[in-house]
């Protein structure tokens, strides 16, 4: 890696460090002295030694030895000094990184999210800060020390005798020569794919965890789940290689490292050759024991890399979502006519896909119009109706609501219009109240209520110990999934948008709590603009027309006589479904 990119990160960690950047300098400057501080001390155990080996002013040991205390002790002083402004300093990097991802994930599309995933979002908002702050806090002194140490310790390894010092220095030479062969580009790439990995194996890890009741009940193993096992064994084979890779380097570095006492004893041979004297005596006690301090430098050097490559994933990583673009937005004071909507050769692919998942699409929905889309899986339906919410921009064509396009539509205004309940509802660790709130924060309590009651909610309500102020999720409340959706719909209810959009809202009901959930939605569209996305072809049959969707295109509409008369592929599909409806075992 150049310099050039290690100074870029550096100044985004400085950027992130805001009034505190210089708390990092002064962190490094102290960890440097506390460096230079705890190796004097190995001069006053030579002068120790001296005193020894010619038993001349052995008082004098007493004041060399206290000295060594004091400066000892001062070094520590220091380092606890140096660890101070770096914690700091690290604890405002990593608040003011997750500040400014979450308000960067606040601009984000919608459509992020699905094309991401939440939990690698998350991810990244926990781990990769994480890593920047441990690397500012605990890494970057300690880096600091472990490239002042070496300079010093080459002072002290020539200053006494240079001949045994070069000798000593022999196996080190070697050691940093396998080290760097590690620290590489090729090594920062092998970081990145150790990250995804990981990252894709906890993915896949949580899919399997909440996938575990229908193992036990079926009696299967971890190999039920092909995705999660491959994940496994990929992960296995990546890290044999990655092993593999640097068993050669390490080895050598490992090897030379611990060899250097060896080379001592070569050393000692050499300046001996002539005889002994109290010189030599004294020089490779010395070196005997000084030496070890340049294996502990050298393996903090080797870890000190290894950090620096995680942190620059991790800020790699925060990097990506930060330049994820938001959608433009204008400042316009355009007012849609109506609520009707009109979609004009819309086409839209995702990311990294290599065909439309909505392919020159062309509709209109009348205001008050309630509408279905329906077709197989993957048809595009769920694609269509977030794009005419603008979880993501078209890529090709327009979406107008009331004559105006929405892309003209200040964000806040859009969501203004529309109300959008999801097939996965989503409620957060909060009393029913908060969580109905979330779609009117203004509300008072009766309004909630009166929201509550349209959505067919009372029964809930009075089986829970503290009525809407009970915290779902705490202390054993829980709902079923039909109970989550028809309190989704209250919040949609008392939002009260014009524009209603139903993504396979009863997709997870029970026949009991799918009576209630149809009667709150038939509250809810009263006088409103409704898009249903529905598998169940008995819920769409009173919509006053419905498109028909597949492999992205549009290929029918109409109310559901019309459909049925084409004999296309809606006849196909409702007669399948009435097949499923009336199928009993052991008809």
């Amino acid at each position: 890696m150049g310099k050039t990119e290690k100074y870029d990160h550096m100044k985004l960690i400085r950027k992130y460090a805001g009034g505190h950047k210089n708390l990092i300098t002064l962190g490094r400057c102290l960890a440097a002295v506390s460096a230079v501080m705890t190796l004097i001390p190995y001069y006053e155990l030579w002068r120790i030694i001296r005193c020894a080996v010619d038993g001349e002013n052995l008082n004098d040991i007493k004041v060399y030895a206290w000295s060594a205390v004091a400066l000892v002790i001062g070094a520590l002083l220091v380092y606890i000094l140096a660890l101070f402004c770096t914690h700091i300093a690290a604890f405002r990097v990593q608040a003011n990184m997750r500040s400014s991802l979450m308000h960067r994930i606040l601009t984000l599309p919608l459509g992020v999210f699905d094309e991401d995933g939440t939990g690698k979002i998350r991810r990244i908002v926990n781990d990769s800060t994480a890593a920047t702050e441990t690397y500012i806090a605990h890494n970057l002194p300690d880096k600091t020390v472990a490239m002042v140490t070496p300079v010093g310790l080459l002072v002290l390894v020539f200053a006494f005798n240079w001949k045994i010092g070069l000798i000593s220095m022999i196996p080190a030479i070697i050691g940093v020569a396998c080290l760097m062969s590690m620290m590489g580009k090729g090594m920062q790439e092998k970081m990145k794919e150790y990250q995804d990995a990981l990252e894709i194996m906890s993915s896949e890890a949580t899919e399997y965890v909440r996938g575990v009741p229908v193992v036990k009940t079926f009696g299967q193993t971890v190999h039920s789940f092909k995705r999660f096992k491959e994940c496994i064994d990929g992960f296995g084979r990546w890290a044999t290689q990655y092993t593999l890779m640097l068993r050669f380097p390490m080895a050598g570095f490992m090897t030379c490292i611990n060899a250097i006492f060896a080379f001592i004893v070569i050393a000692a041979f050499v300046v001996t050759k002539n005889g002994v004297d109290n010189a030599a005596i004294l020089n490779i006690m010395y070196y005997i024991i000084i030496t070890p301090l340049i294996t502990i430098a050298l393996t903090k050097i080797a870890y000190s890399g290894e950090a620096e490559m995680t942190l620059i994933d991790s800020l790699k990583r925060v990097d990506k979502i930060m330049e994820i673009e938001p959608l433009s937005e204008k400042e316009s004071n355009l007012k849609p006519a109506d609520h009707g909507i009109e979609l004009k050769n819309v086409s839209y692919r995702y990311k990294g896909a290599n065909r439309d998942a909505v392919n020159d699409v062309s509709l209109t929905i009348k205001p008050g119009e309630h509408v279905a889309l329906v077709g197989p899986s993957g048809s595009g339906k769920t694609t269509l109706a977030e794009l005419m919410v603008r979880f993501f921009d078209v890529t090709k064509g327009e979406i107008l609501i009331g004559g105006v396009n929405v892309k003209d539509l200040p964000a806040k205004n859009l969501m203004e219009l529309v109300s959008f309940v999801f097939q996965d509802s989503r409620l957060i660790k909060k009393s029913v109240l908060e969580n109905v709130r979330m779609a009117r924060p203004d509300a008072s309590e009766a309004q909630v209520l009166e929201a509550l009651e349209k959505a067919q909610c009372m029964d809930i309500i009075e089986k829970l110990p503290n009525g809407i102020n009970t915290v779902l999720g705490e202390k054993g409340t829980y709902l079923s999934g039909g109970e989550q959706q028809r309190i989704t719909i209250a919040r949609a209810v008392l939002k009260n948008a014009p524009i209603l959009i139903l993504d396979e809202a009863t997709a997870f009901a029970d026949p009991d709590n799918e009576t209630k959930v149809q009667a709150a939605f038939e509250e809810l569209s009263r006088n409103k603009t409704l898009i249903m996305i529905a598998h169940r072809l008995s819920t769409v049959m009173n919509a006053d027309r419905i498109f028909v969707m597949d492999d992205g295109k549009c290929i029918e509409s109409g109310d559901h006589n019309e459909l049925m008369n084409k004999n296309g592929l809606y006849r196909h599909m409702f007669d399948e479904y009435t097949k499923s409806i009336e199928w009993k075992v052991g008809a």
